[in-house]
């Protein structure tokens, strides 16, 4: 059994997944591995044998502190496609060697849908030839969307971003009492989780978005135009939340109606911009009305200035539960977060098998989706809003956030 372990991060970077990976490295120190490596930019920079000892990183409990409040991914990432063993079985054998290089025992990869892609195919083939290293994931999504877990670390923060920027707007919006439809670009390809967060903006000091369109519901251009319509005779500023990946009935993307180029990832994934801008382009050339396309883009991803300290908490839990896992032996496994009840809101870590969560996943209920489909149900705001209670404050310094980092 290989004494040191070794931690990535892949995909996309929340405001809290380096809290996963003070978890992680924080709970192999306290069960005795003797080095906690850190790969640069995931499996791909581990291919190339790029990695740190995070021993001589972090070395003090202020430096942990600080990459708890640091956003993005600490390690830096990838999206890198790990093939299957049986088409390119030299890959595994590469990484296996440099695992072996190192006396990795343990291994553990912070990420979403496709980061447990990766953890299933190496624990699958670490048990096909024997090997005894243990590997776990560690799940970080802002999307939401990974199985068999209430719901993921990052999303909390993102969330709680998207509800306060967009009360924002909405008092921006209104100000002038002229007519202005505002529409809000929010990310989420097939899963609208983080769109349906705009609705936690309504309450006593705000009226609250007009409209929600999330990918659930299949995407009419006429008919969203006919709505917005009908909305501005009743108020004159109408601001909506709108997914980038809505789509139309026969399954393309909304934004792909416009003449831009999308480009595609390693895992097929066509990179979603301007639904936003396109639909804002329609309602002008159809109605009377002034318009403005919002993307949030990346700003909703790293945060962590306004991140949940709910959110910061579990992100550190989980990776301290995978960690505790494996060297109790698991592999080939995900730690999810089981919600115990809302008021008081409790939630514990348990383990699935990583099958259960790679390449699926999970949508929105339809059920929490507003029986004209332009909102969220009170079933919805009730899962949602534990996860964005409570605020951790950065270190400032001079002023701004500071930061952690490796050059």
């Amino acid at each position: 059994m290989g004494s040191n372990a070794i931690v990535g991060q892949s995909g996309g970077p929340t405001a809290v997944i380096n809290a996963s990976l003070a978890g992680v490295f924080e709970a192999c120190k306290m069960r005795g591995a003797k080095h906690v490596y850190g790969m640069l930019h995931g499996v791909e920079g581990l291919l190339d044998r790029k990695y740190i000892d995070l021993n001589n990183k972090l070395g003090s409990s202020l430096e942990i502190e600080l990459l708890k409040r640091t956003p993005s991914s600490y390690l830096g990432s990838c999206r890198y496609k790990l093939p299957h063993y049986m088409k390119d079985e030299a890959v595994y054998e590469k990484l296996f060697a440099i695992l072996k290089e190192l006396d990795i025992g343990y291994f553990f990869y912070i990420g979403g849908n496709d980061s447990m892609d990766t953890i299933l195919k190496l624990a699958d083939y670490g048990r096909q030839i024997g090997s005894d290293i243990r590997f776990m994931g560690v799940p970080k999504t802002i999307d939401n969307d990974l199985m068999v877990t209430d719901h993921t670390p990052g999303y909390g923060s993102a969330a709680k971003y998207i509800g306060s920027v967009m009360k924002e707007i909405i008092r921006d919006a209104t100000v002038y009492g002229t007519k202005y439809v505002t529409i809000v670009e929010i990310m989420g390809r097939n899963a609208g989780w983080l769109t349906a967060a705009a609705a936690l903006a309504k309450g006593e000091d705000c009226e609250g978005v007009d409209m929600i369109c999330v990918p659930e519901i299949p995407f009419d251009v006429d008919q969203f135009i006919g709505r917005v319509e009908t909305m501005q005779k009743e108020n004159a500023s109408v601001v909506i939340a709108v997914s980038e990946g809505v789509k139309l009935a026969d399954g393309r993307y909304v934004c792909e109606l416009a003449d831009d180029v999308h480009a595609v990832d390693a895992f097929g994934h066509k990179a979603l911009t301007g639904t936003a801008r396109y639909l804002a382009n329609q309602i002008a050339r159809s109605l009377d009305t002034k318009t403005r396309a919002i993307e949030l883009s990346t700003l909703q991803r790293c945060a962590s200035h306004i991140g949940s300290r709910t959110d910061i908490t579990e992100a550190y839990q989980v990776g301290g539960a995978a960690a505790k896992a494996a060297f109790e032996g698991r592999s080939g496994e995900m730690v999810a977060l089981k919600r115990i009840s809302n008021d008081p809101y409790q939630c514990t870590t348990e383990l699935h098998d990583v099958h259960r969560v790679a390449n699926l996943e999970k949508k929105v209920p339809l059920s929490w989706i507003s029986k004209d489909q332009t909102g969220m149900t009170s079933e919805f705001l009730t899962y949602a809003r534990p996860l964005i209670q409570a605020e951790i404050t950065p270190v400032y310094i001079d002023g701004l956030p500071r930061h952690i980092y490796t050059k």
